[in-house]
């Protein structure tokens, strides 16, 4: 009778380990194919967003194309357009990083909507001009539009990136001049007479970065890939950044216009295209180039 019960009850613990042993299984299998299922998923969403930027690119390359006379405000959105692509492939598969592509995509959406709006308005325009008016005068008329459109594109470059939770950058230009023992800066674009590298760019008015000292990282490249100035390198957790200078300010939330120099140590500068991005912590927001001949 007891050699019953015994067996009866190795039967039933045996029962019970088998159906838990089944049970974790289940689950561990499960847990395995949601995270696999929700890395497939981020994935997928980056590569809508990479393809969403391609195709961003392409419409700018063709309305570059189509113009007779360079456009460099296209040019320069072209440009922040390659730099948050070439961004993009090297970040983290994360909701968190994803979300914060996006939100610079839709910023990048409704700025290339103004420029190209623009854009075919200014060709419209002066197609007509050059049927109807002399050319002096289109040259004139040409040039108040110009004008104008810059200050609309300005306007709106600001308010695209004021819901932002970050400090953004619009209006980035990098020049070579020409310092005077006064003190006195002439822009030049010759390698030869270049004494120093000007750097100036808006930092853009966001109510929801709280005011006082801020600091972005200026990065400028050289001709042969080397970082100018300072060239330091800071860490952002796994990822590192060389800097040619650090840009500190005081933010009242408001527009502000900020121009910083990079020397080169004395020596030469080389003759060919420079790269200057401009960083907030780890993060790339302001990217353009320039030539020195």
């Amino acid at each position: 009778m007891e050699n019953s019960k015994n067996s009866t009850g190795l039967k039933v613990a045996l029962g019970i380990a088998i159906v838990l042993f089944l049970g974790t299984g289940f689950y561990t299998m499960n847990l395995y194919s949601g995270n696999k299922k929700a890395m497939n998923e981020l994935k997928e969403q980056k590569e809508l967003v990479m393809n969403d930027l391609n195709s961003m690119a392409k419409q700018y390359d063709e309305a570059i194309n189509e113009n007779e006379v360079a456009n460099n405000d296209l040019i320069e959105a072209r440009g922040r357009i390659q730099g948050l692509i070439d961004s993009l492939k090297i970040s983290e598969n994360n909701v968190k990083s994803l979300w914060r592509y996006k939100q610079k995509y839709a910023s990048l959406q409704k700025e290339m909507d103004v420029l190209l709006a623009q854009n075919d308005s200014l060709r419209v325009e002066n197609s007509y001009l050059a049927t109807s008016l002399d050319s002096t005068r289109v040259r004139l008329e040409e040039r108040t539009i110009f004008t104008d459109s810059l200050l609309v594109q300005n306007n709106a470059l600001a308010e695209v990136v004021e819901n932002a939770s970050i400090l953004n950058t619009v209006d980035l230009k990098g020049s070579g001049v020409i310092e005077r023992t006064s003190g006195k800066v002439i822009p030049t674009e010759r390698a030869g007479r270049t004494d120093k590298v000007r750097i100036c760019f808006t930092v853009a008015k966001n109510t929801l970065v709280q005011a006082g000292d801020q600091e972005l990282y200026v990065q400028v490249i050289d001709p042969k890939n080397n970082t100018l100035g300072l060239n330091e390198q800071v860490a952002f957790g796994e990822k590192t950044l060389n800097y040619s200078i650090i840009s500190k300010f005081n933010y009242e939330n408001a527009n502000l216009n900020i121009c910083e120099f990079v020397a080169n140590d004395g020596t030469k500068f080389e003759k060919g295209r420079y790269v200057v991005n401009v960083f907030n912590e780890k993060d790339l927001v302001s990217t353009s180039e320039f030539t020195l001949k």
